[in-house]
């Protein structure tokens, strides 16, 4: 993703929004669920782009 892309979506959102955002997110999950979450994202995005330039073999993804 590129930082316009990324500020395209958030274009809308000023720094206090962003702010309260992420007090609700950090409440809801607890600060101990949050890197996990983020590493799970981490992942997920690699094994995509990984995916939409043809790397790696469907088999591959199964046996991690």
């Amino acid at each position: 993703m590129t930082p316009a892309f990324i500020l395209g979506i958030l274009g809308g959102l000023g720094p206090s929004e962003i702010i309260i955002i992420l007090i609700i997110v950090l409440l809801f999950f607890g600060g101990k669920k949050i890197p996990e979450l983020m590493k799970g994202l981490g992942r997920g995005v690699k094994d995509f782009k990984d995916a939409s330039k043809g790397e790696g073999d469907a088999g591959e993804i199964e046996k991690k």
